[in-house]
This record gives structure tokens, sequence and C-alpha cells, in this order.
């Protein structure tokens, strides 16, 4: 295994794009969309989850030795989040095959609840920050906002008491017992024990320990604006699973569960929006948003498109669109064979809730 580890470090690059062309390439296996046909989704499946480790051997590479108590909380949680979303196609298919369509929803749900449970525990163990793309990116929050030499300036930056200036009679003499401590200490040191100190001073740099806070900590800290993100976060974890509960119990037939589904994007969306405007408006530097997190707010905006390829609007409206869409290119050389292939493809993936699920 450790062996394998080395390669996959030393050919990152080549591993990357081996599975992005394998991961292409699974869309063109014979009787991907069958309801019969469980082979091509476990082929998927298992290429995805082999770019699920490969990307956490990379991730994890010795040369970042350093790493903090977040990182290191954040990695395995990630994971299972990646491995989740790889298999919940799989799940799916093997579900509808064993217990029919109405039935599959009950491990569609479980494997939802999973999800939830899971990117609650990254929420809280990042000290409640946004989750980037559903949990599986870490949010460097902290270190996006500081320059490098922000960063480190605590660590150049001397002590200096308030009020007391160099040409102060308290400073000058504060200032000579320093340089007399550090004197004494130079020599009385050998030059071999210096030597290494500072060769462990350069390999071993500090690192600072940060401690996420409760979430009544956080509360009151970051004051109503928490409160209101803390809602918004939590409305967008619990959005899929209240969807597929709704569709367990009232069918994908039902404008209740789509309707239901929207309604908790767009309530838990606006209150984060609220956040954003506050804070462009007031200049609040108590709770800021990241340029990572607005990309964040844009992502899932996009994913609301979505929402046209589910039923029942797709049965209604978007197929129909497409089907027309079809006929009219039909007769174009090329354009109409790729459009044809496109439209089959969409049809396809829309029998499938993980595909649409946006979660």
């Amino acid at each position: 295994m450790e062996a394998y580890k080395r390669w996959v470090r030393r050919n990152r690059d080549y591993v990357r794009q081996l599975s992005s062309i394998a991961s292409g390439m699974t869309w063109l296996l014979p009787e991907r969309f069958a309801t019969s046909e469980i082979g091509p989704e476990a082929v998927s499946s298992i290429l995805g989850m082999v770019t699920t480790v490969n990307e956490h051997i990379i991730e994890t590479t010795p040369t970042s030795v350093h790493t903090s108590s977040a990182e290191t909380s954040f990695l395995p949680l990630s994971l299972c989040l990646t491995l989740l979303r790889d298999l919940e196609t799989l799940i799916e298919v093997v579900a509808e095959q064993l217990y029919g369509e109405d039935k599959k929803w009950n491990l569609i749900a479980l494997t939802e609840a999973a999800k939830v449970c899971v990117r609650l525990a990254v929420f809280r163990n990042t000290g409640y920050k946004m989750l980037l793309q559903g949990g599986e990116t870490e949010n460097l929050k902290d270190s996006d906002d500081l320059s490098p030499q922000e960063s480190m300036g605590h660590l150049r930056k001397p002590f200096q008491n308030p009020g007391v200036g160099p040409n102060h009679l308290q400073g000058r003499a504060m200032s000579a017992l320093s340089s007399f401590g550090q004197n004494a200490r130079t020599v009385s040191e050998p030059t071999w024990l210096r030597r290494v100190q500072q060769q462990k001073a350069i390999l071993e740099p500090p690192t600072k320990v940060i401690r996420n806070p409760s979430m009544l900590t956080f509360l009151s800290e970051k004051g109503i604006c928490g409160g209101l993100f803390v809602t918004g976060e939590t409305m967008f974890v619990l959005r899929p699973l209240i969807y597929v509960l709704l569709v367990r119990k009232y069918g994908t037939r039902s404008w209740f569960p789509w309707l239901i589904s929207l309604a908790v994007d767009l309530i838990g969306n606006s209150i984060l929006s609220v956040i954003t405007m506050s804070q462009d408006s007031r200049k609040d530097q108590h709770f800021q948003f990241s340029k990572s997190e607005k990309d964040e707010l844009k992502r899932r905006k996009l994913l609301w498109v979505l929402y046209l390829m589910r039923d029942p609007f797709f049965s209604k409206y978007t197929r129909r669109r497409l089907e027309s869409t079809q006929k009219i290119v039909e007769p174009v050389p090329v354009v109409g064979f790729l459009a044809e292939k496109l439209i089959e493809l969409l049809i396809g993936a829309q029998t499938r809730y993980t595909y649409m699920s946006g979660s």
C-alpha cells in the first residue's frame, strides 16, 4: 500500500487525467440507464471510489507535515462524504432492482440521512464555517483572508508594552535587560547546539493551535448574523433529506415535495443573502464571508436549475421542450445526431434521483 501511495503522489497529474478520462467514458457504457443493468453503475461507482482514494492520498502528502486539528478532523469526514456520493447511484439502482420503484426511496432516505449526519459533524468540527461543495472541500477562510505577511506577522512582531517607547527610561531599561539576557544565553550555549536549534526551528515552524468554538460561543460572538447563518446552513444540509422523505410519502408525481424543496432552498439562500447584503451596507467586520464562501453561494443558486429536471416539472414541461427541440434539429447533419445523444443522456439521467439531487 505504501508503494502505491508513493506512486500516486509522484504521478499525481497523470492519475488525475486518467481518472477524468475514465469518468467521462463511463457515460458511454452500453445500457447505462437501463433499469435491468447494474454493471455500468457498479463500474462507475468503483472508478469514483478509486478516484476519491487517490485524491485523498494526494491531499495527505507527507510534504505538509504540520496540520491543524481542524484539518485532521476534516479529512476523514470529507472522505466519507465523497465515498457516499460515489456509492449513492449504485445504491439507488440496487434498491430499485430488489425492492421496486416505490420502496427504493427507503434506502435513498437512509443514504441522505447519513450524508446529513456527516455534514453536520463537518459543520461543527470546522467551527461552523460554510460548507464548500457540500462539505467535501475544506473551508480555509482564515488563511484566505490573510496575506502571508499578516499570517506570519504575529511570529515576527516583538512584544512591546503599551505606552513604553524606546526613548522612555523604563523602555531603555527593559531593552538593556533583554539584550543582556540574549547575549548571556548566546555565550553560554555552544555553537553546535545553536545550529541544531536553528535547524529545528526551520524544519518545525511554530503552529497556531486553533480551537473550534462551541455553538453557544459562536452565537454569542456573531450575534444575530451568526444565528441566521447557522439556520441557513442547516436548511441547506437538511433540504435533500426533506425532499426524499416527502417523495417517499407522496410520490414523484406530486407537486408537494417539489414545492417544499424549492421553498427550503429559496429561504435558506435568502437568509445567507441577507447576511451578505448587511455586510456590504454596514461594512461589519464581525461576520464576513470570504471569496470562496461567496462563490459557494453562487454555486448553490446554479443548482436551482436542477428543479427543471425533477418530476413532476420535467414530465410536464422540460421533456416536451427537449423532444420538440430534437425534432427541429434532427434533419441537420451531425448536429441532429449529437443533439439526439445529448437529449437521450439527459432523459436517462433524469430517471436517477442521485444525478438530479444536487446534494
